[in-house]
């Protein structure tokens, strides 16, 4: 799984993928003038528009992505080899409905994006960061439920798995913390997840063999 950064830059020149040197420079004393609407980038900006956080090898995008051609998908990565395997495979199998951005996604969003723009943001397996000074690290944070709040348009959804325990009650710690935000509801699998899966990326396919259990739920806008 090794792609040079000659190969990584044609992903990025064929429009599978985007790299963070291609945003605009964030100015703290104008923030709103470093804004961009990521709908753009694809040849149809009017479709509804979903985001994955964490997109690892990007299994659930082309699997996804493929069932619905009428949706138009971001995955974020910020590890350079699976953004660029990611990228790639969405190249081989022409799915112009889904891109690849190289940045942090929690940073993407409080400073590039503009409000109300993505119908969901799935959040499937993020890393744990288990040690306690590590903590502020995880994706979900006071800060970037705010910030998950304002880029969901009405009724948007925030879409939760993982297998790991501490996590999970963090998930759960933030949910009841924003309750006047989100409405907490039932996870409701994908398309694509097979049978007996709630999602069906990599890790979850791993974790079920050693058979760890899953928690999942859906966080719903409230206006």
């Amino acid at each position: 799984m090794s792609f040079g950064l000659a190969r990584g830059k044609k992903l990025i020149t064929e429009g599978y993928g985007f790299d963070q040197t291609d945003l605009p420079a964030f100015d703290v004393d104008d923030p709103n003038g470093c804004r961009v609407d990521p709908r753009d980038w694809f040849a149809e900006p009017s479709r509804p528009f979903e985001i994955e956080i964490g997109s690892g090898k990007g299994t659930f995008l082309v699997q996804q992505g493929a069932l619905q051609p009428e949706v138009n998908f971001l995955g974020i990565e910020w590890a350079a080899e699976f953004f660029r395997y990611a990228a790639d495979r969405m190249r081989r199998r022409q799915l112009t409905n889904v891109k690849m951005l190289k940045t942090d996604a929690t940073q993407f969003i409080k400073h590039w994006c503009h409000d109300s723009i993505a119908n969901v943001i799935h959040l499937y397996f993020s890393d744990p960061w288990p040690k306690k000074r590590h903590h502020k690290r995880r994706v979900m944070q006071d800060t970037s439920m705010i910030e998950f709040h304002r880029l969901l348009r009405d009724g948007g959804e925030l879409r939760i798995v993982t297998d790991h325990e501490d996590l999970w009650a963090w998930y759960v710690e933030h949910a009841q913390r924003h309750e006047a935000l989100f409405e907490r509801r039932e996870f409701a699998a994908p398309e694509s997840a097979g049978e007996g899966e709630l999602v069906g990326t990599n890790y979850e396919r791993k974790f079920a063999r050693e058979g760890k259990p899953f928690h999942s739920m859906t966080l719903v806008k409230l206006d």
